[in-house]
């Protein structure tokens, strides 16, 4: 039985504009099409026809001249947009040294394409690689143990949980 998908496949472009509603309405700040429109660097009447597809996708409300905000749906989809974003981000700067800035700029390119099994790797790897020490010709081995049984190797210690 093939199982059917009940999220709605979304363009990077939607996401973005998904994405820059969370981050402007946060702390509960009323969200305007001009703020929209400076924070992704689009022309105001590009926002409308983007909101108004999202509204038809009832994943925003929004009325010409009004505020904008994000319905319990199109809320879901902006948090797991950022938590990819912040994800990949962490990724590139942390464990591969990238200044914040570019870690930031590929985190918005890639969070859009990445698979669902990619972004789990990856969060896993950072997880492992923050806990495990990075010495040893048996990392690799430790690594596919932490995958196989989803927990730490015992020479790993997890951050913030103190040895016994």
């Amino acid at each position: 039985m093939v199982k059917q998908e009940t999220q709605r496949e979304q363009t990077a472009s939607m996401e973005d504009y998904l994405e820059a509603i969370a981050n402007l309405g946060a702390g509960k700040k009323v969200v305007r099409v001009k703020q929209i429109s400076d924070m992704l660097g689009v022309r105001m009447p590009s926002v409308t026809s983007a909101l108004k597809r999202l509204s038809e996708q009832e994943l925003v409300e929004h009325e010409r001249y009004g505020h904008i905000e994000l319905t319990p749906e199109g809320a879901k989809v902006a948090s797991e947009v950022i938590d990819r974003h912040e994800a990949l981000a962490h990724f590139f700067a942390q464990a591969l040294g990238i200044d914040q800035a570019t870690a930031e700029e590929d985190a918005c390119k890639i969070e859009h394409v990445i698979s669902p099994l990619g972004m789990e790797r990856l969060a896993k790897f950072v997880e492992f690689m923050e806990a495990c020490p990075m010495g040893g010709a048996n990392l690799p081995d430790r690594y596919e143990y932490y995958l196989e049984h989803g927990e730490l190797p015992q020479d790993c210690v997890k951050k913030g949980v103190k040895e016994t």
